[in-house]
């Protein structure tokens, strides 16, 4: 049996992920990081950031009789995550900070911790699976049983040299599962909602980069595809490609947010049908089951968490950037948001959105 660090964040799926490991016998350590908690320590449900985690993941360690520690990793979550996300926003861009969070600090900074403690693993609560390519024996980011929890979206940036190193108990277990091991151990988040929010945004995301930002954004115009002026917009990280409220402009039909050109400080505005792009550029892709490609694949590319995918070629340009052609043009494709390359259920790599054509 092995000695495993358990990244206990107080919610259920890690405290169920611990008991399974130990009951399979191996050395279980609880780690609970702690990142942020907001302005004078907030209590918000559904954040796994929120106050009482760090309460949940003591009192289930303490439950299941497995050592506790408190790791605080606010300063490197405020400079890798957080200012991340403000740079996002003030470059055009719309930025995944739980993809930079399991990249940077959950698997990371982790990481570096289990080796100081001795231990051969990592573990966490997610919903996924490390499975063996059985004709050359190297390790695969692959869905978990429960294909509605999947969560390998966010994991698709982990450093190849180190899935091998990383456990994911839930992998073939479905949630409603989840809830009756943890009702059955009695252990205090069995009933807690799943978070869903960005854990350091309360609400509204525009709110926050109000009080983060030093200076106010610049105000600037908002143009037609055509190059016209339609009026004011607030700001360049007010805004996401496919938003439709809160623009201020009308027509007989709907306008969107069709692309944000930071360089002018311009807003582009257009319709339904100006949304669509064939193609796409993908840079800093991290090849995590396979190595580099040398010539183009057929994938499904998920272009969000909630995407069902879409049948695409993976055209490589260089080892870490390649451009994307889909079968059928795609809706609202956003820079700065993740495309992720998967065949079948096995998650090949990922990277980050450039532009779209």
């Amino acid at each position: 049996m092995a000695r495993v660090a358990m990244a206990m964040s107080g919610g259920v799926d890690s405290s169920v992920a611990a008991a399974l490991l130990k009951e399979q016998g191996h050395e279980v350590i609880g780690l609970h990081m702690k990142l942020y908690h907001g302005p004078e320590n907030e209590n918000r449900q559904k954040s796994c950031c929120s106050l009482d985690e760090a309460i949940d993941a003591r009192s289930a360690c303490h439950r299941l009789d497995i050592p506790f520690y408190v790791l605080d990793y606010q300063k490197e979550f405020r400079e890798t995550v957080i200012d991340y996300f403000i740079s996002g926003y003030s470059s055009g861009q719309t930025p995944n900070p739980c993809v930079m969070c399991n990249k940077k600090i959950k698997s990371d900074l982790l990481l570096k911790k289990a080796d100081e403690l001795d231990c051969d693993y990592l573990a966490t609560g997610h919903y996924a699976k490390v499975c063996f390519n059985t004709e050359n024996g190297h390790p695969q980011l692959v869905r978990p049983q429960d294909l509605r929890k999947d969560q390998t979206y966010f994991l698709h940036g982990i450093p190849a040299k180190d899935l091998h190193r990383l456990m994911f108990p839930l992998a073939d277990i479905i949630k409603p599962e989840v809830r009756k091991i943890a009702n059955k151990l009695k252990l205090s988040a069995a009933n807690k909602p799943d978070s869903q929010e960005i854990c350091f945004v309360p609400k509204d995301y525009r709110n926050f980069l109000k009080q983060e930002l030093s200076t106010p954004p610049e105000q600037g115009d908002f143009i037609s595809v055509s190059g016209e002026v339609l009026g004011k917009h607030l700001g360049l990280p007010f805004y996401t490609i496919g938003q439709r409220r809160g623009l201020g402009v009308s027509d007989s039909t709907p306008y969107y947010v069709v692309e944000i050109d930071k360089e002018n400080n311009r807003i582009v505005l257009g319709k339904e049908e100006d949304l669509f792009s064939q193609s796409i550029l993908v840079s800093s892709v991290n090849w995590v089951s396979i190595p580099p490609p040398d010539k183009p694949l057929r994938v499904s590319a998920k272009l969000r968490y909630a995407h069902q995918g879409a049948s695409a070629s993976v055209i490589p340009e260089s080892e870490n950037q390649v451009r994307v052609e889909f079968d059928f043009p795609e809706r609202a494709v956003t820079p700065g948001q993740a495309a992720v390359f998967y065949q079948d259920n096995i998650l090949l790599g990922g990277g980050w959105i450039n532009n779209s054509h």
